[in-house]
């Protein structure tokens, strides 16, 4: 039986040859629509290139050649997309995009994206987008950052991007995104249905509502199935016409001349007019979602033969016959030779070499491409201006807030390109007060009061990224991360990885969290657990304690963020952000003085803090935990043991050199962790620990305090399962043969 890749390639040929095409109630000509017959011949070209690869995958993967066959087969009408675009409109696409990525290349001299996309699918080391990490759409030249996405996870930092175009008028950076430039994002009717696309949709409407300029074009391509569940029928049009802020158009994509018009007018709305459009195209899925969709099991043959009649090839050849482009025999005869090229450059392709090692796999997870500094030298004047709301106060030891607000102020003022927003940081301050007066002394296009949408605040982040601009975004609270984790995980810190380093999302994401926040109930804003960054390859966790640390780290944070390239997570514990004394009301041990950008003296990543010379006994801890352990070591010094404590502050990656070199010498070593016990970063320690010292004799005692398995509960329950000073007094005292062992603590 004759297998569905070489029925429909045989039915297009059979259909030309004999002029028995689909009909169209759409009555244009390519002269009506502003189309020359050699533009319509060029489209039809790049539709038939676009089918041509897909149906060469699925033989490749057959071969073992090719490890990915979701094609854009039924969307080729995308391509009439790309020509009503501009190349230098950023574009963010979905897997089905084959067709746009040919067309735009046509757009720009010296492409060659057969070979390119046939490198990609073959998994080769010399593919120019991935270099072999996956089949991704995508081309640095041709300005379509690679996605990876199946589930519209790429729309919210479309719309960052599209903000950054409006953004990039008023703000300097060195954007990379015409301030004339569109922004295309596309995806499916099913995945339209995303809460990931909802919260993009919303906004971008959101926005528009209040008049933000917003250049964005949503183009839906909507072939009516996800995978094999059904789209219900008018159901995109019912949600997105006459929704507020967003521009609704509707277009055949079977029909390349309506689909040109329509998406012309798309981007004139959104270039000239700078409104967010959703561009509704009707489209179909031919071939099955995927080479190994076994689509006949939820789809009547009889219903895929349908299908297949309204194959968007056939639809471009009527035109074709109906403009007197070209005859019958020599849209046939085009279509075969592009089938012979694509088998011949596959060939080629097939044979180039691929990943071979760990380390070439692993090379493009850190940018390499480093950047000279950006920051200006702020002169003396300026900064009086800065902090002249403060000038009482400069001089006097504070809070980690108000020294990390301090340092906020310094950087935005030295980096012009830097953007800080987030729920509630702008008229408000912040939560903690620690973006108090940024609003005042930067306006109100560097300081953003966002809505409530994680996904959106992290997407706007990627965006703005995309285009020159620093962002510092905010997260309220930790657990609120995990309402948008994915854009870290998904999006931002793959980037590098699957552009092969080409791309890159330098930010620096505040996050305030962690526990022991008196007053403060339930595991949403008293959260102890930052396991989800610890395992996303190439992002920086950075975590102070204190005060004088916070603003080295965080001055550090930008840093890498700008001449780097870095993902940086900094996260703030909560309940050291007022903290004032260390072990008795009015000592002001917590309190430290502020030092100038000029005077400080930077701090590296992966620095540790190290305090005290001790031997008998070595703690390892961050955070709130490192807190409790110099409360501890009074205590201890009292009973005559004499400790040091290592502050970790840079959580990931570990300084596991550095950690090993401080902990040598010991022979009990206590880590101090207020996470949970399961998944906390203590088991990290410890296997670090074991394994150096796997070819000694002896091992040191190594003993952990955590927190419970346990979620934070409401009121002074918190402390019941979070370590405290005493659990740390007497494990130390046990370890070193002083006390009882103690039982109850983690």
């Amino acid at each position: 039986m004759q297998d569905r890749n070489a029925r429909l390639d045989q039915q297009f040929i059979e259909a030309v040859t004999k002029e028995t095409f689909p009909p169209s109630n759409i009555q244009l000509t390519s002269q009506g629509v502003g189309l020359s017959k050699e533009r319509l011949i060029d489209l039809f070209e790049t539709q038939a290139m676009s089918r041509h690869l897909d149906l060469r995958s699925r033989l490749m993967q057959k071969e073992g050649n090719s490890f990915y066959t979701i094609g854009s087969a039924g969307h080729e009408g995308n391509a009439a997309v790309a020509l009503a675009a501009r190349p230098s409109d950023m574009a963010f696409l979905h897997y089905r995009s084959g067709a746009f990525v040919i067309q735009r290349s046509k757009q720009k001299s010296g492409q060659t994206p057969l070979y390119d996309m046939l490198l990609s699918f073959s998994a080769s080391a010399e593919d120019p987008v991935s270099g072999g990490r996956h089949k991704v759409l995508g081309s640095k030249d041709l300005f379509i950052p690679p996605q990876t996405s199946t589930i519209a996870s790429h729309l919210p930092k479309a719309v960052g991007a599209a903000f950054s175009v409006t953004l990039s008028r008023k703000v300097p950076a060195l954007y990379t995104i015409p301030q004339d430039g569109v922004v295309i994002c596309n995806f499916g009717d099913a995945s339209a249905n995303h809460s990931t696309a909802q919260g993009a949709f919303n906004a971008a409407s959101w926005a528009a509502f209040q008049s933000v300029p917003l250049p964005i074009v949503f183009l839906c391509e909507d072939n009516g199935i996800g995978i094999s569940t059904a789209t219900p029928k008018g159901w995109i049009q019912a949600n997105f016409e006459g929704r507020p802020g967003l521009e609704y158009i509707q277009c055949d994509g079977l029909n390349v001349l309506d689909t040109y018009q329509k998406a012309a007018r798309a981007m004139h709305i959104a270039r000239k007019h700078h409104k967010p459009v959703f561009l509704h195209m009707r489209t179909v899925r031919l071939l099955g979602h995927a080479g190994s969709d076994a689509e006949f099991v939820y789809r009547s043959e009889e219903r895929i033969s349908e299908i297949e009649a309204q194959d968007p090839l056939l639809h471009t050849a009527r035109l074709l016959r109906e403009a007197e482009a070209l005859t019958s025999e020599e849209i046939v005869s085009l279509y075969k030779d592009i089938a012979k090229r694509i088998e011949r450059v596959s060939n080629d392709a097939a044979k180039r070499p691929r990943l071979s090692n760990a380390a070439k796999v692993k090379h493009s997870i850190i940018p390499h491409e480093k950047l000279p500094s950006s920051a200006i030298q702020v002169k003396d004047a300026q900064r009086k201006g800065l902090f002249s709301h403060d000038k009482h106060n400069l001089l006097k030891k504070q809070h980690m807030a108000k020294l990390l607000n301090w340092a906020l102020l310094d950087i935005m003022a030295s980096y012009e390109n830097t953007v800080l927003f987030g729920e509630d940081v702008a008229r408000k301050g912040g939560v903690y007060n620690v973006t108090t007066k940024l609003l005042d002394k930067f306006g109100p296009r560097r300081v953003i009061d966002t809505l409530l949408d994680e996904q959106s605040i992290l997407g706007m982040a990627i965006g703005l990224a995309h285009n020159g601009f620093l962002p510092i975004p905010e997260i309220q609270f930790l657990a609120y991360v995990h309402n948008a984790e994915d854009q870290i995980r998904g999006e931002a810190a793959t980037l590098p990885f699957f552009s092969n380093g080409q791309y890159t999302n330098p930010m620096v994401i505040r996050i305030a969290g962690l526990a022991y926040q008196k007053g403060f109930g339930g595991h949403f804003h008293n959260d102890n657990s930052f396991a989800v960054f610890r395992d996303i390859p190439g992002v920086i966790l950075a975590c102070p304690s204190n005060g004088a640390d916070a603003v080295e780290m965080m001055r550090t944070a930008v840093r890498l963020a700008q001449e780097q390239q870095r993902l940086v997570i900094f996260l703030e514990p909560i309940a050291l952000y007022m903290k004032k004394d260390l072990h008795t009301e009015g000592d002001n041990l917590w309190s430290f003085e502020y030092v100038p950008p000029a005077q400080s003296t930077p701090m590296e990543l992966g620095e540790l803090g190290v305090y005290g010379h001790g031997t008998d006994l070595c703690i390892l801890t961050y955070g709130n935990g490192y807190y409790l352990s110099r409360q501890a070591e009074k205590i201890l010094a009292e009973k005559g043991v004499n400790i040091k404590i290592i502050d970790l502050r840079w959580l990931a990656p570990l300084n596991e050199e550095a950690i090993l070199s401080e902990i040598q010498s010991y022979k009990h070593i206590l880590i101090v962790d207020e996470c949970r016990k399961t998944g906390s970063i203590s088991e990290a320690l410890t296997t670090l620990i074991i394994e150096a010292q796997s070819t000694s004799d002896t091992l040191p005692n190594i003993q952990r305090i955590t927190a419970e398995d346990c979620f934070i509960p409401l009121g002074t329950a918190c402390y019941e399962v979070l370590p405290k000073v005493e659990h740390i007094v007497e494990r130390g005292l046990e370890m070193i043969g002083k006390a009882p062992a103690l039982r109850s603590v983690g």
